[in-house]
């Protein structure tokens, strides 16, 4: 049964005074800032960021003996935004084996703490916990990226993430998505896509794993349904291709828009609707060191993230938007930093490659596939496909394959595979060497 629009706006405000008391004042904290000059934004940033390391420096144990390794002295070496590289690089094997010296929550008394894990994706599984603050941070930055859609986070909306299905899981999913006013797809079974595309003609927004979204779509699209009355499709956690937006423009109407972060760093970018991922800038603090995305979180203090290399290609632009912000632009997130892919002959090769490859053939050819490319044994590579391709598609591929990688690789192709499990993110890569 449908609830309207104040009710479900009632809800909202009641459960963010019980979960999130902060939040109201950080996203108006946000929208302040929403067209703020560069230099405003810059000085807001120093001024976090010296906030957040003199707290490290204070009640993680990790972040004291960091310091003094290097001789690090916040009063008076952190000066400027730049004096931030100072300090070391960490990834997530870090995050990981410091994991408890580098929480501060048994040194400070928190209001409030949320548990969190990261999906564990990339073989490396994180759990932490996010202090009341941070949680209501990393929400208020959804919700001005919302705003901007003229969307509201209490509106109704459908959600393609979220499987588990134990009994209390299931309970506790229903009264989850009862109080977020939200609905949810668990498989792509017929009847269920036909079922969320019928809830869907009420909702304002839709979200989750842009794969999930696109495998929707196509076959919504499949059956002849079509729906255009969603005001935003906002994708998370994965890589969005071009083709994906094909699929949604027909179903929907409306091409994915990009969220991009990670748990450990919070949201890291959103996208306007002119196209361009704006950086958090008031959030987080983003540089690129040899192509890689280094990111430090300036609100979360139970669990610091100082100069972290979360795994991403990133490329950034210097172009201003036609919207009017001025937070620096991702150009594109050009893909994961994996496990390398391993030659006859033990030549390592980087698994970006293979952005390259299906790009080139997207670019140059107009040929638009979903894949995931699994290797167990050295110089042999299988390579999953979302559908059958023509002789001259396969001869393309293989041709593609053949520059990059030369004799070091046999590929076999398993065509018209479904690629998504519907529990975890979609990953380009697995090694299983």
């Amino acid at each position: 049964m449908l609830r309207s629009n104040r009710i479900s706006q009632l809800i909202f405000a009641i459960g963010v005074k019980i979960r999130n008391p902060s939040l109201h004042q950080i996203y108006r904290d946000l929208k302040s800032t929403d067209f703020a000059s560069m230099t405003e934004l810059r000085c807001r940033q120093l001024t976090k960021l010296k906030a957040i390391v003199k707290f490290a420096a204070k009640y993680s144990d990790y972040y004291k003996r960091v310091f003094d390794d290097h001789a690090f002295d916040y009063r008076s070496d952190l000066t400027t935004l730049d004096d931030i590289k100072l300090l070391p690089v960490i990834c997530k094997k870090d995050l990981i084996r410091f994991n408890s010296a580098i929480h501060t929550v048994d040194n400070f008394e928190f209001s409030k703490l949320f548990f969190a894990e990261t999906s564990g994706s990339t073989g490396e599984a994180l759990t932490f916990f996010k202090d009341e603050y941070w949680d209501s941070a990393n929400r208020a930055s959804i919700q001005r990226g919302m705003s901007w859609y003229g969307v509201e986070p209490w509106q109704r909306n459908g959600y393609f993430w979220g499987f588990n299905f134990s009994r209390m899981a299931k309970v506790r999913i229903a009264v989850q998505d009862w109080l977020l006013n939200r609905f949810r797809i668990f498989t792509y079974e017929d009847k269920d896509i036909l079922r969320f595309i019928e809830k869907s003609r009420q909702a304002i927004y839709i979200h989750g794993y842009s794969s999930m979204i696109y495998e929707v779509a196509k076959r919504a699209n499949e059956l002849g349904i079509k729906l255009c009355d969603i005001s935003l499709i906002k994708g998370t956690s994965e890589k969005i291709y071009p083709h994906y937006h094909d699929e949604t423009r027909k179903a929907f109407g409306l091409k994915i828009i990009s969220e991009y972060g990670a748990a450990e760093t919070g949201i890291i970018a959103f996208e306007c609707p002119h196209g361009s991922m704006h950086i958090n800038e008031e959030m987080c603090i983003v540089e690129v060191a040899q192509g890689q995305i280094i990111v430090t979180n300036l609100v979360g203090r139970s669990f610091p993230v100082i100069r972290y290399r979360l795994g991403d290609y990133i490329r950034l632009s210097d172009r201003k938007c036609e919207c009017g912000r001025q937070h620096r632009i991702i150009e594109e997130v050009t893909g994961r930093v994996g496990k390398s892919v391993v030659g006859a002959t033990g030549k390592k090769f980087p698994s970006l490659t293979f952005y390259y490859i299906f790009k080139n053939l997207a670019l140059d050819k107009n040929i638009q596939i979903n894949y995931k490319a699994i290797q167990e044994s050295p110089g042999e590579l299988r390579l999953l496909l979302d559908r059958n391709l023509s002789p001259d598609e396969v001869r393309y591929l293989r041709d593609e394959f053949e520059k990059y990688f030369g004799s070091e690789l046999v590929v076999r192709l398993e065509e018209n595979v479904k690629l998504h499990d519907r529990k975890s993110k979609l990953m380009d890569f697995e090694s299983l060497l």
